[in-house]
């Protein structure tokens, strides 16, 4: 008579596994904080400040940090937002030099003008 061989199971059944251990460091968050400094005869070379905060977003947004949120380099909202505000600051700044072109005479050099869009005006 043979007995069927069990495998053992993968996680001890006692213990924490490593998926436990991340779902409670992200559900309550984490801070590492840390100050390096370089000092040669009392003066004070270089200092550096490390902190490192891992949480979950829930738990990010919760404690008031959202940073990637505005950052256009993570996300896509953030930088359509970037480009619109640069466009409409480069629209009123071609609009001041057309004015200020038409207030100093210059609109009579010939040449064609652009309206805000990029559109050409012809001299009138």
């Amino acid at each position: 008579m043979t007995t069927a061989s069990r495998l053992p199971e993968p996680y001890p059944q006692g213990g924490s596994n490593l998926a436990d251990i991340l779902e409670r460091v992200l559900d309550k968050g984490i801070v590492i904080a840390g100050d390096i400094r370089i000092n040669l005869l009392d003066i004070e070379l270089l200092t550096i400040k490390l902190r490192l905060v891992v949480a979950s977003v829930e738990r990010a947004k919760e404690m008031g940090i959202d940073w990637w949120e505005d950052d256009p380099a993570l996300s896509s909202g953030a930088r359509r937002t970037a480009l619109a505000r640069e466009n409409e600051d480069l629209r009123r700044r071609v609009e001041q030099l057309e004015r200020r072109e038409l207030t100093e005479g210059g609109g009579a050099s010939g040449a064609p003008r652009h309206d805000s869009r990029g559109e050409h005006e012809r001299d009138r």
